[in-house]
């Protein structure tokens, strides 16, 4: 809102400035004929005024600009690295094939952690991969037939975090997200199996 402001305030200038001086001009025409390079003098320094006015305008934008891009790259810096986090503490956990309660708290931090960065479309499925967890965990062991079920819930939420993190990219690209999809759970069944 304050950028809206300075913009149109130095709209305003700059139509104060081309109005007082197309007027001044109109006087400096009339009164001044015998001096020579007066109209010359008056809008040279009209111009200048108002290529001042103008460029301040344009740095004031180009700053908002560069701002919002710096805040975008950080917040997908602070994604990735949550997602991440968690991929590799649900790693850490298929490792020890047990889960304690201290690992149901992280897990619990985890999911606020994600609530706070991840997209409506990564909450659902992290929502679907919660159901799947806790029943594959409700025993506090996770054996083999519970790491298949955990991985191919992690497969769908990793395609919702890949849409999240790289989508547009990916829709730049032309690549299918069905086909995406398919192939990361085709990857996920076959390191499972391997």
């Amino acid at each position: 809102m304050n950028a809206v402001r300075e913009n149109l305030i130095y709209l305003s200038l700059t139509a104060v400035v081309v109005v007082g001086g197309y007027a001044f001009l109109r006087y400096a025409y009339k009164v001044m004929d015998q001096a020579p390079f007066t109209q010359e003098i008056v809008l040279i320094i009209l111009g200048t005024v108002a290529t001042v006015l103008i460029t301040a305008m344009l740095l004031n934008k180009q700053t908002e600009v560069e701002l919002k891009k710096e805040q975008s790259i950080k917040f997908i810096e602070l994604k990735s690295d949550i997602y991440m986090a968690f991929i590799s503490y649900i790693e850490q956990l298929m490792l020890e094939k047990a889960f304690t309660e201290q690992d149901h708290v992280r897990l619990q931090f985890l999911t606020h952690k994600l609530a706070m960065v991840a997209s409506p479309a990564v909450l659902v499925q992290y929502q679907e991969f919660l159901e799947v967890f806790n029943r594959s965990a409700r025993d506090a062991s996770l054996d083999k037939r519970d790491g298949s079920a955990i991985t191919s819930a992690l497969a769908k939420l990793t395609v919702k975090i890949r849409q999240d993190l790289v989508g547009e990219l990916d829709q730049d690209d032309l690549y299918d997200l069905a086909l995406i999809k398919q192939q990361v759970m085709d990857n996920a069944r076959e390191s499972f199996n391997g």
